[in-house]
């Protein structure tokens, strides 16, 4: 009879001290982000949606190596490189991505591509709003991802074609 007792006693400070702890959050002021009105501010490490980055002349740093797509574990990224040439520059390499897909219906956003990356072309930036009810949408393209160009930056060389010829 006593042990009973003693399992009542203790299961009901148990209870006492589970009620004082949700009485005591319940004072707190509540945290509210007021999204989509304010912007959410994130950590500077927060792996949102790929950025590829340009180089201080306007050209893309992506020299088509597919290291970050051999490092990518789910197999997301899709590149197809082209070579530059002296009428095309697009890169400051030999090759640049003509074709650069990331597909997020499969990407897991484990930074392996950031990290894998010689040349820092590729980074988290912090957008978040991917969210879609169509998967097509969820391939994102090298335009869509690729940073603008700074201001002041020459744009990639591209010589035009002469009348009549071809490249």
């Amino acid at each position: 009879m006593a042990s009973k007792l003693g399992t009542v006693i203790s299961s009901a400070t148990e209870i006492a001290r589970g009620l004082g702890i949700t009485l005591r959050e319940m004072m707190q002021p509540a945290l509210t982000e007021d999204y989509p009105d304010v912007p959410p501010s994130f950590q500077e490490r927060y792996r949102g949606k790929h950025v590829l980055r340009r180089d201080e002349n306007g050209l893309e740093k992506c020299v088509g190596c597919f290291l970050c797509a051999a490092a990518c574990p789910v197999e997301c990224i899709y590149i197809e490189a082209a070579e530059n040439t002296e009428l095309v520059r697009i890169s400051g390499g030999e090759r640049y991505a003509k074709v650069y897909n990331i597909d997020y219906s499969r990407c897991i956003f484990c930074g392996y591509c950031v990290e894998a990356c010689p040349t820092d072309a590729i980074t988290h930036g912090h957008g978040f709003e991917l969210a879609s009810y169509d998967v097509s949408t969820l391939i994102q393209r090298k335009e869509m991802m690729l940073e603008a160009a700074k201001p002041g930056a020459k744009a990639p060389v591209i010589a035009p074609v002469a009348a009549g010829g071809h490249h």
